[in-house]
């Protein structure tokens, strides 16, 4: 079993309560005071949830395997009486949501005290953390990169020890691209194998939730409480995963991205490090290709991405085209506008240019070319399952950069030069999500300069099991958990 860090995870957090070591009102101040002491540095929290917090921490009534433990939840879900945003500025009229998600009341069951509402992208579109709306969310590590995102107000709040695990959703890489960006741990499940509202975009689910963390012991213990059981569940169940395993395992090894680009010599040197590290562990190593054509994927993918900014932009203007409706998925539905809206065609005013210019892009879409691209995508389960045939995991980088400047990839950033950085950056993530398969950034890897590189392990429909028992194995290989980055929230007991 690996040794808990020094810096108590939320495991530890969860067993000083129950030992009466310290009381959830105090873990709870404790978290509320290093986010109030990180927050002008960081800018990672959206809405503050801070008494309410307080007024659960008190109650008596906190049951479950995190009780008492602090938390963050990504600006995506809806809490009972707190704004929901996207990190968007047009949803500022949406409605106050009246009742919380499932996945709220899932964490409230797991005994999680949410003290606030973490940053995102507009929408999640970009692998950064930077709306227009509420500004950049920056990286402890360095202040002038990204953390990642889109799930980058968790993973900047989890690296700077504001708390041990906070909520993240990965639509096309984040969970694991700020895991990466900022030192963490971060798995992202097969598809609908958690607790959870889905996202489809265009009309295919891409989306699973879970969180980043410092240990794997509190992502792993996270997932079973988390986990779908019974008739809900789309998969055979695994229950906690508390330790690595014996079996030695086939590893795929894949340097270049799915687009075919080569990644920065840091990250090669990171890569080539892990394949070393499993070699020495025992697992057999080879090398393999992506098992796809990389610019037809990328292609198909965009188009999903377009057109569920058309689905936004139609949200948007609703009050003066009340036939958009037709258009808004039920993903969409979730802000919660309907049926308002700011009243007038969208512009720069209420959307951020590439939310813009993607809608208008999947506005000039041949009749049939949205099917299509979903009928491709949908290709790839077979050869996905195929490949794992051969292996048991592959591994690859998560990004092809270490984190990159703020500003460098943002959504008011010219839209041909935005993309051509966003693939630069980032798209070794994408299959998992359109296949659905779990796959995990694992913090094997810093660079000279100190900032951390995430590896990739991924594993068929439904291996979760195997990539838990793998990171158990590389955390005491390896191990990151107290590798502390310059911008760091000093507590009583955290």
């Amino acid at each position: 079993m690996t040794e808990p860090p020094a810096t108590p995870d939320a495991t530890e957090i969860a067993a000083m309560i129950r030992r009466k070591q310290i009381t959830a009102l105090e873990a709870v101040d404790d978290a509320i005071a290093r986010a109030e002491a990180m927050q002008p540095m960081l800018n990672f929290l959206i809405a503050p949830m801070f008494e309410q917090a307080r007024t659960r921490a008190k109650s008596g009534a906190l049951t479950g395997p995190f009780a008492g433990v602090p938390y963050l939840i990504k600006d995506m879900y809806d809490i009972e009486g707190v704004p929901t945003r996207w990190g968007a500025r047009f949803t500022e009229i949406a409605p106050i949501p009246t009742a919380s998600c499932a996945q709220v009341k899932a964490f409230e069951c797991a005994g999680l005290v949410l003290i606030g509402k973490s940053a995102l992208g507009e929408f999640g579109w970009l692998p950064t953390t930077e709306p227009l709306a509420f500004g950049p969310t920056r990286n402890p590590w360095d202040l002038s990169r990204t953390p990642g995102g889109s799930s980058g107000g968790s993973a900047a709040a989890v690296a700077a020890g504001v708390l041990p695990m906070a909520d993240a959703a990965d639509g096309g890489g984040s969970i694991r691209i700020p895991a990466s960006a900022c030192g963490l741990f971060g798995l992202k499940p097969s598809r609908r194998r958690l607790i959870g509202d889905q996202h489809p975009a265009g009309g295919i689910e891409l989306t699973a939730e879970h969180c980043v963390s410092r240990s794997v012991r509190d992502s792993a213990g996270l997932f079973a409480a988390m986990e779908r059981v019974g008739a809900e569940a789309a998969l055979p169940p695994i229950g906690a995963v508390t330790g690595p395993s014996k079996r030695r395992l086939r590893v795929g090894y894949v340097l270049g991205s799915i687009g075919g680009r080569q990644p920065d010599a840091e990250v090669r040197a990171g890569a080539e490090n892990a394949a070393k590290l499993m070699e020495q562990l025992g697992h057999k190593v080879e090398p393999t290709v992506w098992p796809l054509d990389g610019a037809a994927l990328i292609d198909d993918f965009l188009k999903l991405y377009r057109s569920a900014a058309l689905e936004v932009a139609g949200l948007a203007r609703l009050a003066i085209n009340p036939k958009v409706v037709a258009l808004a998925s039920l993903a969409l539905k979730s802000i919660g506008l309907l049926p308002r809206g700011i009243g007038r065609k969208p512009d720069t005013s209420a959307l951020e240019p590439l939310t813009l210019a993607m809608a208008e892009e999947a506005a000039k879409l041949p009749a049939g070319e949205l099917a299509k691209a979903k009928a491709g995508l949908r290709e790839y389960d077979a050869s996905y399952d195929d490949w794992f045939a051969r292996y048991d995991v592959i591994l690859s980088p998560v990004l092809l950069q270490p984190p990159v400047p703020i500003g460098h990839i943002a959504g008011d950033v010219a839209v041909e030069t935005l993309m051509a950085r966003v693939f630069d950056f980032a798209d070794y993530t994408l299959l998992h999500n359109i296949v659905g398969a779990p796959a995990m950034s694992v913090p094997l890897h810093w660079t000279t300069g100190g900032l951390p590189v995430g590896m990739q392990f991924a594993a068929r429909v439904g291996g979760e099991r195997t990539l838990f028992e793998l990171a158990y194995e590389l955390e005491a290989a390896q191990p990151w958990a107290n590798r502390r980055p310059p911008i760091f929230a000093e507590g009583r007991r955290q």
